[in-house]
């Protein structure tokens, strides 16, 4: 709209008088007690309500469309999904060596405290509050275990953590639907002296294998001794009861001579002293020379 068409606007307007004033300041004010008066709520939020009367109210309004006295009342949103933290703390073993772990938690605010919430903390109550809980249940946990418990028995102090910082929690209206611990690491001293330990504990479990095998090998080799021994003396009370017990062990050594020959590729002769099958004593061949001649 040009300059001159605003001027002769606004002399319309005054010639016109007060009624015309009046009438825009009324459209005036019932679009600001309109536009004032309604506040939408969004998923996942809830709100409370300020008034200047009687100040912050207890009352809660989920999501959806509210009314509110424009000027007297102000509505203050609050977000109740839980959302995520994660603190590092840097804390002391029962056995003083130092821990370095990270610990996360889901937290969200007690839909039915957050008037005393806003009051108390206001709106950023978890940054508030957390990060200084935590690290008090953190150092007040970790201080009743050694560094080596902290690794074998990681659950129960992670449970023994959850069910203080939840109690803690709870003193100031903030709810907790997790808490885990992340990340748990020692100091480089600590971790190389638990190195070389387990590196000793290898070369001992070794050394007493060995010695337990060559135990095994001992008493392996007096069972053989003892064996060949026995079979050494079964053998002579066999010749002295029956003197045809050798005669039978020389046959039976000589098949076994013959058929390992038998199977190799080579060919050789034998004498009948090779194969053990003179069987017959000196005694023996002797007469039988003299009965030939």
């Amino acid at each position: 709209m040009s300059r001159f068409d605003v001027n002769k606007i606004m002399q319309m307007a005054t010639s016109a008088g007060a009624p015309l004033m009046a009438g825009v300041g009324l459209l005036a004010g019932v679009g600001y007690l309109g536009k004032n008066s309604i506040y939408s709520v969004e998923a996942g939020n809830m709100s409370i309500k300020y008034s200047r009367m009687s100040g912050v109210g207890s009352e809660t309004f989920r999501e959806g469309v509210h009314f509110n006295v424009p000027w007297f009342e102000r509505p203050i949103i609050f977000d109740v999904r839980a959302r995520p933290q994660t603190l590092t703390s840097l804390t002391g073993s029962r056995d003083l060596q130092m821990v370095n772990i990270s610990l996360r938690v889901l937290s969200r605010p007690d839909s039915a405290r957050l008037g005393e919430i806003y009051r108390s903390l206001g709106l950023e109550y978890d940054e508030k509050v957390l990060p200084s809980i935590m690290n008090e249940v953190l150092k007040s946990v970790v201080a009743q275990y050694n560094a080596s418990h902290l690794i074998v028995q990681r659950e129960h102090v992670s449970k023994m953590i959850r069910e203080r910082l939840t109690e803690r929690a709870k003193d100031f209206g903030i709810l907790l639907d997790d808490v885990a611990i992340t990340h748990l690491n020692f100091s480089p001293e600590y971790e190389k002296a638990v190195e070389s330990k387990q590196v000793a504990q290898q070369n001992a479990g070794r050394a007493r294998f060995l010695v337990l095998k060559a135990e095994e090998e001992k008493k392996r080799t007096i069972i053989h001794a003892e064996g060949e021994r026995e079979s050494a003396r079964m053998i002579g009370a066999a010749i002295q009861a029956n003197p045809g017990f050798l005669e039978l062990r020389k046959i039976q050594t000589a098949k076994e001579i013959s058929a390992s020959l038998s199977q190799s590729s080579n060919r050789l002769v034998l004498s009948t002293d090779s194969l053990l099958l003179n069987l017959m004593g000196d005694k023996d061949t002797s007469s039988f020379n003299s009965k030939k001649e």
